[in-house]
């Protein structure tokens, strides 16, 4: 199995990661990315997105020779597919980005080749690269196509790709077969077997189950508000019967998989996905109400000072210790306050480049903000002063 080259189509959050630790497992890895500096970068043995030890991955495979990237695929014995899935306006799920790496890989195909896609996908995506391919003017019968979506914690994902079971679903029984050896063979965790739509809807499954349960807690977040109750103290008290496990509220929901991934379900399953719905209407609402909260201060403030507030932004990626910005809560909400004339003092301390507004160090913005709203858990601002401050993420202890 080592012997077979890998063509990977997308060298972002997932495809860099499982391309660089195949590469130092042994295939011969060529990474594809329409990104010309993001090739130029890679090529270098450097990265261009944070998580650790990644680094070193890709730095390893490439002195070795195993991992090359370039802005066009070519010819390989397993196409692996890792591009964005993100939706249109109104939350219709957006496949573009697949049907144009299917199209791009489909001059190098050979009989007996293996597709195996990863990204996040509406139900039936898998199944459709087949017609692709026969628009193509390729046997797809001759081709072996199977789904396997990610399901890593950034921050972790060079060891949660080796460690977690994966669910792997073949447009055939033979295709699923052929894509559970290759897993086996880098994967530590149990692979499990399946068709590709229950495998496309288990990856849907498991963020909607997240996203259901971080809406609980969020809404538990407002209610406390409302009744004036310390919603920490409420969740850790409650967390002490043997059967509950509430979640921590935060500013909403952000990210690739959780904020996006229900829609899916919503946009297939209309009117009977009405749990799913309310819970990512939920969490869409948090991030509205935090953003009040917010401009309810910076008013009170200046009411009582008679000078507009500067507003300490405390975290601007999605998750904690993370560069990551999609879908980002605390971003929206950053850029809704400048929007709505509030002067902000924004931090990220895992981002060093960012054109949109300045990013201040935290000492900074503590030493010159007069209010400071904590919207990402980061470690660098655990257990800093509560003063003037509304901690959305419970960081502060």
């Amino acid at each position: 199995m080592f012997s077979k080259k890998i063509c990977m189509v997308g060298l972002g959050y997932i495809g860099l990661p499982t391309a660089s630790l195949l590469a130092n497992r042994g295939y011969d890895v060529h990474g594809v990315d329409i990104v010309q500096e993001t090739v130029d970068i890679i090529n270098k043995g450097m990265i261009h997105i944070v998580e650790p030890e990644l680094d070193v991955f890709v730095h390893s495979a490439v002195n070795s020779g195993k991992l090359k990237a370039d802005t066009k695929p070519t010819e390989a014995d397993i196409f692996m597919i890792a591009v964005p899935t993100p939706f249109h306006d109104g939350y219709v799920p957006n496949i573009d980005y697949v049907v144009s790496a299917t199209k791009s890989i489909a001059p190098y195909l050979k009989a007996g080749d293996l597709i195996i896609l990863e990204s996040t996908s509406p139900i039936g995506t898998t199944e459709k690269l087949v017609d692709i391919l026969k628009n193509s003017g390729i046997n797809s019968d001759d081709i072996d196509i199977a789904y396997c979506p990610e399901r890593v914690l950034p921050g972790n994902i060079m060891r949660e790709l080796v460690e977690n079971d994966r669910v792997v679903g073949g447009v055939t029984v033979r295709a699923t077969d052929k894509a559970i050896e290759f897993y086996k063979t880098f994967v530590s965790g149990e692979v499990l077997g399946t068709d590709s739509k229950t495998a496309e809807m288990v990856k849907l499954t498991e963020n909607s189950f997240r996203d259901t349960n971080i809406a609980f807690a969020n809404e538990l977040s407002i209610l406390s508000d409302k009744f004036g109750i310390d919603v920490w103290e409420l969740i850790r008290l409650a967390n002490r019967h043997p059967r509950v496990n509430i979640l921590q509220p935060g500013a909403g929901v952000g990210g690739h998989c959780i904020a996006v991934d229900p829609w899916f379900i919503v946009h297939k399953g209309g009117d009977d996905a009405k749990m799913i719905r309310t819970a990512r209407e939920v969490n869409t609402y948090k991030t509205e109400w935090v953003i009040e909260k917010i401009k309810n201060r910076a008013l009170e403030f200046e009411n009582k000072n008679g000078k507009k507030a500067t507003v300490g932004v405390m975290g601007l990626s999605f998750k904690p210790d993370i560069d990551d910005l999609r879908e980002s809560p605390a971003l929206y909400i950053a850029r809704r306050l400048i929007g709505d004339s509030i002067d902000i003092m924004a931090v990220e301390p895992n981002v060093e480049e960012f054109n949109e507004f300045a990013i201040y160090d935290y000492k900074e913005v503590l030493a010159q903000a007069d209010i400071f709203v904590y919207l990402v858990a980061h470690k660098e601002f655990k257990n800093l002063s509560k003063e003037n401050s509304l901690d959305f993420c419970g960081v502060l202890g």
